[in-house]
């Protein structure tokens, strides 16, 4: 017997002024399969979407206060070249358009994660960062850890650096 595979539904479109995007709410649904008791790390997910729909996302995501998803989260700006240029976490709208309003020639798509369980937002966050490297340039208090064999290192208060 074939598994049935994942399916995409989407609930509702927000189309562009300039109508060369559209944004697509909906869920995935999972196709059949081993079921786990684990529950799902993000509520809300959006990857690369253009800075022209950020009122429209921000609006949709404001109706859905009801059922318990906040708009606060790990938020991540890119480029032309979609590369990640400044990576936070806390109210992602505001906190983007800030950005964008700082940098209005160079950025062009963001991101965002939104977790059911707030302690995780710090470590997405490090996640990022430290996969993102040199390439984030506006990212002025958040510098990169140096890393080399044998030694661990942590941004987690109350816990030293220590060597392996």
């Amino acid at each position: 017997m074939a598994k049935r595979a994942a399916v995409k539904r989407i609930e509702a479109d927000a189309r562009g002024g300039s109508g060369k995007w559209v944004a697509r709410f909906g869920k995935l649904d999972p196709g059949t399969g081993r079921k786990t008791a684990v529950p799902n790390l993000f509520q809300v997910v959006g990857e690369k979407l253009s800075f022209e729909a950020l009122s429209a996302v921000d609006k949709h995501l404001g109706s859905l206060a009801s059922k318990g998803i906040r708009r606060k989260g790990v938020y991540v700006a890119h480029d032309s070249m979609g590369y990640a240029r400044y990576i936070g976490r806390g109210r992602i709208f505001p906190r983007l358009r800030a950005c964008l309003s700082k940098h209005p020639s160079e950025l062009v798509y963001f991101s965002f994660y939104i977790v059911k369980e707030k302690q995780h937002e710090r470590e997405i966050e490090t996640l990022r960062i430290h996969s993102a490297g040199p390439l984030l340039q506006f990212n002025t208090k958040k510098k990169d850890l140096p890393r080399a064999p044998g030694i661990f290192l942590t941004t987690k208060p109350g816990l030293s650096s220590a060597a392996l």
